[in-house]
C-alpha cells in the first residue's frame, strides 16, 4: 500500500491556483511504472483532488511550480507559459568561477535521440534556447552561485547551457563532471522566483522561494 505523504510547502493559494515548493528528487507528474507514481501532482491531489498540472520541473530540480485548481485556470496559465508572459528566475551553484560577471547563452537544443533523456546543442536541427545569467557570489572551493533567467523553456536548458559555458551545475549527474558529481548528492538548481499576471485578478503576482543550499 502506497504511503500518503504530506503535501509539499504551499507558497500561494486561491480558488484558481496553488503554487508550491517542489522538493529535489521528486517527479512533477507520474512516470511509467508503479515505482514512478509518487510525484508532486499525486501528493497535491490527495489534499486538492481537482489540482491540474500547468508546467513541470525536472526530477532533480527544486523550487516554485504552479498547478491549477480547475480547467479554465489550467488553460489560462498554460497560455501564459506558452506565450512567455512569465518571468522565471533560478539560482544554481556551478563548478568554477566564470570570467565574466554576466552574459547570455543563445544555443539551439534538441533531444539526443540515442541517449534519452539527454539534450544536445544542434545548430542545424535544434530549437532556439536562450538563457541569461549573472554571478551572485564566488566561493573559496572553486564554485559560484549564479542567477539564471531562461527566456525559453527547453528541457534541461539551464543544465546544458551551463555545461556549454564550461561551468556545469554542481550535482548534475547528466551534464556534470566527475568533480561536480562527487560534491553534492542533489542537483544544485532551484526555481527561486516567478512573476506573472494572474489570469483572473489582472494583478502581477510575484512568488519568492529562496534556495535551501
Amino acid at each position: 500500500m502506497t504511503q500518503q505523504i504530506k503535501t509539499p510547502e504551499i507558497l500561494f493559494q486561491d480558488e484558481d491556483l496553488i503554487i508550491l515548493n517542489k522538493p529535489a528528487n521528486l517527479l512533477s507528474v507520474p512516470g511509467r511504472g508503479p515505482e514512478k507514481q509518487d510525484c508532486l501532482a499525486s501528493r497535491v491531489q490527495i489534499e486538492f483532488p481537482t489540482a491540474l498540472t500547468v508546467h513541470r520541473l525536472d526530477f532533480d530540480t527544486s523550487g516554485i511550480i504552479v498547478m491549477a485548481l480547475n480547467k479554465p485556470a489550467q488553460s489560462m496559465m498554460g497560455r501564459i507559459f506558452q506565450e512567455r508572459k512569465i518571468t522565471k528566475i533560478y539560482h544554481a551553484i556551478i563548478d568554477g568561477h566564470p570570467e565574466l560577471d554576466s552574459g547570455s547563452i543563445d544555443l539551439p537544443m534538441r533531444c539526443d535521440f540515442d541517449n534519452r533523456p539527454l539534450q544536445i546543442i544542434d545548430h542545424d536541427q535544434g530549437k532556439q534556447a536562450l538563457t541569461h545569467w549573472s554571478q551572485i557570489e564566488r566561493y573559496d572551493n572553486d564554485t559560484s552561485r549564479i542567477e539564471l533567467r531562461p527566456h525559453t523553456g527547453r528541457s534541461h536548458q539551464l543544465r546544458l547551457h551551463m555545461q556549454s559555458l564550461g561551468h556545469p551545475i554542481i550535482g548534475d549527474n547528466l551534464y556534470g563532471s566527475n568533480k561536480t558529481d562527487s560534491i553534492n548528492s542533489r542537483l544544485m538548481l532551484h526555481a527561486t522566483r516567478l512573476t506573472f499576471e494572474h489570469p483572473k485578478l489582472n494583478q502581477i503576482v510575484t512568488i519568492n522561494c529562496p534556495a535551501d543550499f
